[in-house]
């Protein structure tokens, strides 16, 4: 089975280019071009073998939710012309993530258990267990790193700091809220709960929009809801759609990310469990049939996407 760990297109026009994490990003003055690849990182590192339909996976739920949220904030997206690319608006970007937790998990479940009782500010009462329900939905933003770790940071530093204005940082958080209210509502529908998620936004002329991709595995964690009460009362671990079951094999294979230490071998069978996971989760988060895209000849495909899009889109 075939998957794109990267590409490498030349366009007329072009700009810039930038390599994330797992999306490939071609600039065209007020435009880019961002073409999800089959990278997968987790502890910030990308691992060294990429997943089947991944980027199409997360393409196209973000494609979904961005349109099913764009009456709450504007976002970036003007054309999603092909399974793994989505052309928009070039936005600055602030340099700060709005993470946003309705549930203790993941994370913030590690820093409650080795002790800390407030996270990015927020105080957080005794007596919790993993994958508690909160007392209300918190915001614990990180930091947005160009390279290496992103870090965990207060509202009141990312003030004093000046990241991101007083004015504007009342936006986020209020658009934060918002989504992710709509994102529960989208969740639930499906028989699923939004347990914690991350948003980023930017700013377009003047305005801020929503930007990258939202409530997907990669950025989102989700529970069954069918059972979780059962299974949160007998201390058992809650079914879950997310990344973290690639985490939690890295971890249990010795790998957090941590200087010194080597991402464990991914056999054939370890990509395939992954490939199927994401393709589970964005059936079961979108209720539709995953219409698997053809490796054939997908990076020409994906280059005349970009040539054909980003000139024919309108502002």
């Amino acid at each position: 089975m075939e998957a794109i760990k990267e590409t490498n297109f030349s366009f007329a026009n072009q700009t810039g280019f930038y390599r994330g994490k797992v999306r490939d990003v071609y600039f065209f003055e007020d435009k880019i071009a961002v073409v999800a690849t089959d990278r997968i990182s987790a502890f910030d590192v990308v691992l060294p073998r990429a997943i089947p339909y991944k980027g199409q996976v997360l393409n196209q739920i973000a494609s979904l939710f961005l349109k099913a949220t764009s009456d709450i904030v504007p976002n970036w997206v003007l054309a999603t012309p092909d399974p793994n690319l989505t052309v928009g608006y070039r936005c600055e970007p602030f340099k700060v993530e709005m993470v946003i937790r309705g549930y203790l998990a993941g994370h913030a479940w590690r820093e409650y258990k080795a002790g800390k009782r407030t996270l990015c500010g927020v105080s957080l009462p005794e007596g919790l267990r993993e994958n508690d329900k909160l007392p209300g939905p918190i915001i614990t933003p990180t930091t947005k790193a160009d390279e290496g770790h992103d870090e965990d940071i207060s509202k009141e530093q990312i003030l004093a700091k000046g990241l991101v204005s007083e004015e504007d940082y009342a936006k986020l958080e209020q658009y934060t809220h918002a989504l992710f209210a709509r994102g529960t509502e989208l969740a639930q529908q499906q028989g699923l709960i939004l347990v914690d998620t991350k948003y980023e936004f930017g700013k377009y002329n003047g305005q801020v929009y929503l930007i990258d991709e939202i409530h997907t595995p990669d950025s989102s964690r989700y529970f069954y809801k069918e059972g979780y009460a059962e299974r949160q009362q007998q201390g058992e671990t809650q079914k879950q759609l997310s990344k973290e079951f690639v985490r939690q094999w890295l971890i249990e294979n010795g790998f957090q990310g941590k200087e010194g230490q080597t991402v464990p071998e991914m056999t054939d069978d370890i990509v395939n469990k992954i490939s199927e996971r994401y393709i589970e989760l964005f059936e079961v988060v979108t209720g539709q049939k995953l219409h698997k895209m053809n490796y054939n000849a997908a990076l020409d495909r994906i280059e005349n996407s970009v040539k054909e899009n980003i000139f024919s889109t309108k502002n």
